[in-house]
């Protein structure tokens, strides 16, 4: 059941090695002498972590301390002793927030559709696929070229089609996680087949029996974030005075629908009656717990000191589902505040003493974080092989100095903003917007464009944001510009009033290009080769790459 992409002389044996570590791994490495030095070379261990359809307002340090329905101690404890990163913007949903993070490009400029992975067109090798091209260097191959033991767990909604669309093609040493946009928490199930690889292949023996189901939480049953924490946990407890700095890139299915949960967390949540708010608060809070558990884990490894989290979400709350993104405009799948500007902020004490308990109010983006870390190992983050084949460069910027105190203001200073138009799944992908400085330009005609309440969703007020469209014109009569940093809930349309400031923008906008490969439709062979090659499992489909 091997995947057909084993990639230079990496057969799977250290992913093997480590899952039989002994006594270590039952215990998480907690009862096992703690190393106390700093990693090689002195670079720090970075924990890279990535929430699903996080609301807002779903996070506790974005409520007053009072609040009771929406509970996150330990990640509100992280900001509280980190730095709330409050400028923080992505995509409007998954899958090209995910591929921008890797490649370190825009959206625009690698991939802005959520396509099925199943994709291909035969006749472009290098674009022709679902996520990101072929011949872009994936972020975790600059961190092993620094050095660095790489981890990915989790969802990873960047690609498919061939063994370079793996996270082992992207640079990932050891892996556990999931291709699609979703799949089921406990069948692992995904569009007919199974869903659950690692490194080498189906992750078979990790696969849960196919009668566990949220109504069925059996015991043998695992929670699918339970799978990954555990992996992230392995990876950190395994960790010795002298070994490779750890990179790991922990991508959380949670708060992604399908909204399932183990029961006993939802019946900590039972004093909410609306579903979808039950589960989701739930589930937001068994992240919670697991992060604050790797963070402990990384105090009692003796880690700690020269370790760096980073942690956001890959787009804004879903409003139509159990989320909110209360004051904010929107929600996933429209350019309003709610559906780009997203929870963030870094912890650990590789962070200067200085810095910590801060908020930082400049522009960041996520696919900033690739040039970043690429700085912190000690590599040039341009992507030569990229340029080779002609394809974008790397938009992301180093942030570290405006992150460690270094520089007063963050070197990113406009946020170009991607639109997929109608079909979120095919494109055309055109240009959606503009953020420079202060001013935000928004163009379009987008869903989602109303306001949550505090409490959203409940059981008095039946809304469906979905149903609430707004068109932004290309004229100062029809268009949409705001001051975000002055009105920050989108609700003062100021075009009409700053007609040549709009203008400006809208010119400004239309400098930047969008890559629009042709991507090619479902191709029958991957469904063909996950039940015959793969014994049910998804998997690479194009061999010839």
């Amino acid at each position: 059941l091997q995947f057909l992409y084993l990639i230079g002389d990496l057969t799977g044996a250290r992913q093997r090695a480590d899952m039989m570590r002994p006594a270590l791994l039952a215990t998480l490495g907690l009862a096992l002498e703690a190393p106390t030095a700093a990693a090689a070379g002195g670079k720090p261990h970075i924990v890279y972590v990535l929430l699903d359809d996080y609301g807002w307002a779903d996070a506790g340090w974005h409520r007053p301390d009072n609040w009771t329905d929406v509970q996150t101690p330990r990640l509100k404890g992280l900001v509280k002793e980190g730095v709330e990163l409050d400028r923080h913007y992505v995509y409007m949903f998954c899958s090209p927030t995910r591929s921008a993070i890797q490649s370190g490009r825009n959206p625009i400029h690698v991939n802005g559709i959520n396509m099925d992975p199943s994709h291909s067109n035969p006749e472009d090798k290098v674009s022709g696929y679902a996520g990101i091209p072929v011949n872009m260097t994936g972020m975790a191959e600059h961190m092993k070229a620094g050095g660095y033991d790489t981890h990915m767990y989790g969802k990873w909604d960047a690609g498919m089609a061939t063994r370079h669309h793996t996270p082992r093609g992207r640079g990932y040493e050891t892996s556990l996680f999931y291709f699609h946009h979703a799949n089921d928490y406990w069948t692992m199930k995904a569009s007919g087949l199974t869903d659950l690889s690692n490194a080498t292949g189906p992750a078979v023996s990790q696969t849960n029996d196919k009668t566990c189901s949220q109504d069925n939480q059996a015991p043998g049953c695992v929670y699918e974030d339970k799978l990954f924490a555990g992996e992230v946990k392995r990876a950190v407890a395994g960790w010795r005075d002298g070994d490779a700095p750890l990179f790991i890139f922990w991508a959380l299915h949670i708060v992604h629908a399908p909204y399932q949960v183990p029961q006993e967390y939802l019946d900590m949540f039972s004093f909410i009656g609306t579903h979808g708010r039950q589960f989701y608060h739930a589930m937001t809070y068994y992240a919670d717990e697991q992060v604050g558990a790797v963070a402990d884990l990384l105090k009692a490894q003796g880690m700690w000191d020269d370790t760096l989290i980073v942690l956001h979400s890959d787009n804004g709350g879903p409003i139509a589902g159990g989320a909110n993104n209360y004051p904010l405009k929107g929600g996933k799948f429209s350019n309003w505040e709610g559906g780009i500007r997203v929870n963030a902020f870094a912890a650990g004490g590789y962070l200067p003493a200085a810095v910590r308990g801060t908020k930082l109010t400049g522009l960041i983006c996520a696919w900033d974080w690739y040039t970043t870390f690429a700085k912190l190992a000690g590599v040039d983050p341009t992507d030569h092989k990229a340029a080779r084949a002609g394809l974008p460069p790397v938009d992301g910027v180093d942030v570290w100095p405006y992150l460690s105190g270094r520089r007063a203001d963050s070197p990113r200073t406009t946020v170009p903003i991607g639109n997929p138009g109608a079909d979120s799944t095919a494109g055309p992908v055109t240009m959606g917007g503009l953020i420079d400085g202060s001013y935000k330009i928004v163009v379009g005609n987008y869903s989602m464009s109303g306001w949550a309440g505090p409490t959203n969703p409940n059981s008095t007020v039946h809304w469906n944001p979905a149903c609430l469209f707004e068109v932004c014109g290309t004229t100062p009569a029809t268009g949409c510009l705001y001051d975000i940093y002055a009105d920050p809930g989108e609700h003062h349309n100021i075009a009409a009033a700053q007609p040549r400031r709009f203008r400006a923008l809208l010119a400004k906008m239309h400098t930047h290009a969008v890559f629009n490969p042709n991507r090619g439709g479902v191709n029958p062979d991957a469904l063909k080769m996950g039940e015959d090659t793969y014994g049910g499992y998804w998997g690479p489909f194009v061999l010839d790459v």
